[in-house]
């Protein structure tokens, strides 16, 4: 990707393009998107599934970003999800479209509009754009650049668009291939893992479903080994992202 950046938006599409189909990890598609996040003029970018309505929050939607932890935490800590503008223009179109955090979130329903832009422009991310996508299965999703470079132009949102739908279908790909270790856990071990994710305690899940808190703590163990964490915190986290759990 030498000199990239000195290249027509559709000469940087068809050389992004190349690169996509030899993407063997994850992490291949963080380093990537991080690259053509940099050769937009943009600072961060993220790769997330479309928020179902009883979604509370947007940490359960990403899945790979370089967003500052920090404001990931005080977006759900706020509850910003759900009276999102962004994300209720996802829902209702496919449209690739730029945005600059201040107009495009102004009159929110829940009167958080000057939280929101102070918490963006903090950390420089005041204007951006969106990207609706989808995977050979029909899920959707979206991909969004943000910093403080001004709009993208025609081109540019061409050649974007085409390149996430590749990264998105790639990257379904390979979260698919990471979910088969995860096939063999029972209902049980399922059961337990949703509730965990619930914030239920061992106990609690142990009254709901009628077992002994001895039999749930081992449901949680062996669900943790087969998905290859070291937690059940991590097990829950990798259960959700590869669709194991909701």
């Amino acid at each position: 990707m030498e000199a990239i950046e000195s290249l027509t938006p559709l000469e940087k599409c068809n050389k992004l393009i190349e690169e996509i189909s030899g993407f063997k990890t994850q992490f291949d598609v963080f380093r990537f998107m991080k690259r053509v996040t940099e050769s937009f003029g943009s600072k961060v970018f993220m790769v997330m599934t479309l928020p179902a309505r009883t979604t509370l929050t947007l940490a359960g939607s990403s899945v790979i970003t370089n967003w500052p932890p920090e404001l990931i935490a005080f977006y759900d800590r706020e509850g910003l999800l759900t009276a999102s503008p962004v994300i209720d223009r996802l829902r209702n179109s496919t449209t690739p479209f730029t945005y600059d955090t201040s107009r495009i979130n102004h009159g929110r329903k829940d009167g958080k509009h000057e939280k929101v832009v102070e918490a963006f422009n903090r950390y420089g991310m005041e204007r951006g754009a969106y990207f609706p996508v989808h995977d050979s299965l029909g899920q959707r999703g979206a991909i969004s650049l943000s910093g403080e470079r001004d709009g993208f132009d025609f081109d540019e949102m061409v050649a974007l668009s085409y390149i996430f739908v590749h990264v998105f279908d790639s990257l379904s790909a390979l979260r698919e291939m990471d979910r088969r270790p995860g096939e063999s856990l029972t209902d049980r071990e399922i059961d337990c893992l949703t509730w965990t994710a619930a914030g239920k305690t061992s106990a609690e899940i142990a009254e709901i479903l009628t077992l002994s808190e001895h039999t749930v703590n081992h449901y949680l163990n062996r669900a943790t080994k087969k998905l290859d964490t070291v937690n059940r915190t991590q097990a829950v986290v990798k259960a959700m992202k590869t669709g194991l759990i909701k």
